[in-house]
């Protein structure tokens, strides 16, 4: 098994503090690698609540908050920081920061299902212990259903065809297992990426639906600017364009400000602009993607709360 490298860690915290003594979240705490380095850069007043989903991910946090008392970790998503925030009286925080997508360890080990790679049971849950397993979900939906998920959140262009695949093959066996879904997506698809596995898009789909990805990060966006101080920093590292694209939007549309008919005789500082772009998106370096190739997908988009 693979160690866990974090993706952009400097850059991201770098990005992220403003101030020493403030009060921080790391929305996607994994194995900790962002919260250990902004620990790191925060003086005896300063404060970070970590989120997420994962019991394995929790374990660690707990052991972190066992060594550190300017740490705390609670388990959920990073949907409901606002309310994390709220039960523990605080009202505004300095930073927040989101690390999307599946971590080494969760992709490493085959039986939390969320590898084509390697043999496993078909579960893809971030918590699980809660809600439905991909195996149950195949085992039950519609192949328009199926077929739809798989061209939403997969942009996959064989959508209908592998999900009639799919219901075909569950008619003669139940899908149950990484490697059985994986082969029969690749036995049904007409045409792949070379260098890139069939199963890719399908099982991206799959996940994002089961955890109700982009959801989360929708309903977290919605809350951001209410958590944030002005000027409070939003760091946001996305692995494939589904995600950055509704990050890349949200900023956009905050550093604008309102959108109003043209020739409407107002001020700028009448637009209502929350938001100003930190710097360009950021990408992992050659040398990060050379000693980590998760890293290659990876860009960061920073903005700062001004109103």
């Amino acid at each position: 098994m693979s160690a866990h490298e974090t993706v952009l860690l400097h850059e991201a915290v770098d990005s992220l503090i403003t101030r020493t003594d403030g009060v921080y979240v790391d929305g996607t705490f994994g194995r900790g690698g962002h919260s250990e380095e902004i620990l790191k850069r925060l003086d005896k007043k300063g404060r970070l609540l970590g989120v997420d989903k994962d019991p394995q991910a929790i374990a660690t946090g707990e052991a972190l908050a066992e060594r550190d008392s300017r740490f705390q970790i609670v388990q959920g998503s990073f949907a409901d920081t606002k309310a994390a925030l709220a039960d523990r009286g605080i009202e505004r925080v300095d930073g927040l920061l989101l690390d999307l997508g599946v971590s080494s360890p969760q992709l490493d080990q085959s039986e939390r299902g969320f590898s084509f790679m390697r043999d496993g049971p078909l579960d893809m849950r971030m918590n699980p212990q809660a809600g439905q397993s991909a195996a149950e979900w195949l085992a039950v939906a519609q192949a328009g259903e199926i077929a739809q998920v798989l061209k939403e959140f997969g942009e996959e262009r064989y959508a209908k065809r592998l999900a009639n695949a799919v219901v075909e093959e569950r008619a003669e066996k139940p899908i149950t297992t990484t490697l059985h879904l994986a082969k029969v997506i690749k036995d049904a698809h007409p045409a792949w990426e070379k260098g890139k596995n069939p199963a890719t898009k399908t099982f991206q789909a799959i996940r994002i639906f089961i955890n109700n990805e982009l959801g989360d990060l929708e309903q977290f966006l919605a809350q951001s600017l209410d958590m944030l101080e002005v000027s409070g920093r939003l760091a946001i590292i996305s692995f494939h364009s589904l995600e950055d694209r509704m990050v890349k939007r949200f900023i956009k549309r905050h550093v604008k400000g309102d959108d109003l008919p043209p020739g409407l005789p107002v001020t700028v500082d009448q637009l209502n602009r929350r938001l100003k772009n930190i710097g360009k998106a950021v990408k992992a370096d050659a040398t990060e993607v050379e000693s980590n190739v998760r890293s290659r997908s990876a860009i960061m988009r920073v903005a700062e709360k001004i109103a």
